[in-house]
């Protein structure tokens, strides 16, 4: 297996070893896995993905999370990204899909607004525009260690708040539907997720965040948009331009990531699964406690 750098302290290109070879082969899995805690996000180019493939490689890494209401998906292990009706027309403008293609173009991670949130993301491409459609990562472990200490101090204790409802808010107020709200209540996480691989340490936040605890909301809001731009700002971010047969997997305890627009009348059809955290990822730490009287 060669490893091949792509990005800015993370991110890179698996060579000599596919979804295949991971599903099947212990040795496989164990090579992956140890590029995907150093690395973050990794990439494998001309795959013969099926979907049968796709849920194969994916549950080598822990169990699946089944899509709830906010997904095409819904009852399955995959979330469907699309823009192609079933009768092979493309959505309107205003459409719930073209809006929620809006949405995920805000920097985010998966699932932080779930309990239990997300570890990995697997993002297959099975039409691709041939035009825009991009995808952009940038790694909150790279930008954990950038900050000031004394920052670094403040986070490590906080405890921040994450709703689904939120950040489709941003894009059209009722985006988010009442039985999606009801489906995907608030959860809280605490800001610093520790990496229990290689001890090291990543913020915790996305679009989806709105509050931290014991800040006022205006301070709070100020705070989550500073700490997203000073992780995604200029020379810290890798934008991947689709191929046909690219399968991406990215960490989602420290990577944020973001679609990039495409034209409306160009076609475009992912489909993703996604690995729910387990207390051996590190996820029990990331529980609030409640402080001793």
């Amino acid at each position: 297996m060669d490893v091949i750098s792509l990005g800015p302290g993370f991110a890179a290109e698996i060579r000599g070893l596919g979804l295949a070879d991971v599903a099947a082969r212990d040795d496989a899995y164990g090579a992956v896995r140890a590029a995907f805690e150093t690395h973050s996000v990794l990439l494998f180019r001309a795959q013969p993905i099926t979907d049968e493939l796709q849920i194969a490689y994916s549950a080598r890494f822990g169990p699946l999370e089944i899509a709830k209401a906010a997904s095409r998906g819904e009852g399955t292990p995959f979330s469907i990204l699309t823009n192609i009706e079933p009768d092979g027309s493309l959505v309107p403008p205003g459409h719930k899909e073209a809006l929620r293609a809006r949405a995920n173009q805000l920097w985010h991670t998966d699932s932080c607004f779930k309990d239990p949130p997300s570890l990995a993301s697997v993002l297959s491409a099975r039409t691709i525009s041939p035009i825009g459609g991009e995808t952009e990562f940038a790694s909150m472990r790279c930008a954990w260690e950038r900050l000031p200490v004394a920052m670094r101090t403040r986070l490590g204790s906080a405890y921040a708040w994450h709703n689904y409802a939120h950040s489709r808010s941003k894009i059209a107020p009722h985006l988010a539907s009442e039985r999606e709200r009801a489906s995907l209540p608030p959860v809280r996480w605490r800001m610093r997720w520790q990496n229990p691989a290689n001890g090291r340490d990543s913020l915790y936040l996305a679009s989806h965040t709105y509050a931290i605890d014991g800040v006022p909301d205006s301070e709070a809001q100020a705070l989550i948009a500073e700490l997203i731009d000073h992780t995604t700002g200029p020379g810290q971010t890798y934008l991947h331009h689709w191929e046909p047969g690219d399968v991406i997997m990215w960490d989602n305890r420290c990577i944020l990531h973001r679609g990039r627009p495409w034209p409306g009348d160009k076609p475009r059809h992912m489909v993703r699964t996604t690995i729910t955290a387990t207390d051996a990822d590190g996820l029990a730490e990331m529980r609030w406690v409640r402080p001793a009287a």
